[in-house]
């Protein structure tokens, strides 16, 4: 790059310092040779709006410009009213995961965690072999609405929300229309049967939370299961789904496909996905 000022981007969220992110996005930066960084920053729900106006300031004494930062809990929700311009991917999904600092200094809200989910389900299967089918999801946070809205684009003929809470289960598939329904969570074994791909879009099994308690018994061998939880990257969904013949997707590929429009928006390269960068966060996992 010829640029004199080094190009900054962030990870935002409260708490933050979990996030792979710098780790990932460190990695392109150095395979492309770019005159970048990215950083991780701990931030408040309540200081976001302050955070994203200012922090360009902050660069330009440092000789840096901002170009933008990704999002995660508890700030993607957040985001929706504070950015300047809300791109049709974030309006969809109701979150906002990415935003990117135009040339006028406008924010504009972006999310691509639903085309993350969607590159990492190609990566395992033909994807036009679920349209029509019946998808289950569990939860009903930022994370499902994504994943809600892009199994809509899918085709999936009919996408049942099973959530702790049965209202939130409810306004979200609302949010996505007359394809889904919400059920109550204590149906989330029982309604196994119907379904042709189960995700687990909440934080159940995930290191330090409680577990995912389901049964699979009623599971078709046929479908795939995909736990968006990547710590541990092999949980005890993936494990008892394997282990009773169904393909088993964890979430690193998401997280991985989600970052690229992300990177390419702020440092004007395309990333690519690939072996060695998977081998490379993995080794942060620890």
């Amino acid at each position: 790059m010829t640029e004199a000022r080094k190009k900054v981007a962030n990870v935002m969220g409260w708490p933050i310092g979990h996030s792979l992110s710098p780790r990932l996005h460190g990695f392109w930066i150095k395979k492309y040779d770019l005159n970048a960084a990215y950083n991780a920053r701990a931030v408040k729900a309540e200081d976001l709006e302050r955070m994203l106006r200012d922090i360009s300031a902050e660069y330009l004494k440092k000789d840096q410009v901002f170009r933008g930062t990704n999002l995660t809990i508890p700030l993607k929700e957040v985001a929706l009213d504070i950015v300047d311009i809300l791109d049709p991917s974030a309006a969809r999904i109701g979150a906002v995961n990415t935003v990117v600092i135009g040339d006028d200094g406008a924010l504009i809200g972006r999310n691509t965690d639903g085309i993350g989910f969607i590159d990492s389900l190609k990566e395992h299967i033909n994807a036009d072999s679920l349209k029509g089918g019946t998808a289950v999801i569990l939860g009903a946070g930022g994370a499902a609405r994504a994943v809600a809205t892009a199994l809509v684009d899918l085709g999936l003929g009919h996408i049942h929300i099973c959530n702790r809470s049965t209202d939130r289960a409810k306004i979200l598939a609302d949010h996505i229309g007359s394809r889904a329904i919400s059920l109550p969570w204590d149906q989330r074994s029982d309604i196994l049967g119907e379904a042709d791909i189960l995700v687990n879009t909440t934080s159940l099994g995930m290191s330090g939370q409680p577990p995912l308690e389901i049964s699979l018994a009623k599971l078709k061998t046929t479908a795939v299961v995909i736990d968006i939880v990547y710590v541990p990257l092999e949980t005890e969904l993936l494990k008892a789904a394997r282990a009773q013949g169904n393909l088993a997707i964890d979430g690193l590929g998401m997280l991985l496909h989600q970052a690229k429009a992300g990177f390419t928006a702020w440092f004007g390269v395309t990333p690519e996905v690939d072996a060695d960068l998977r081998r490379h966060v993995l080794e942060g996992l620890g």
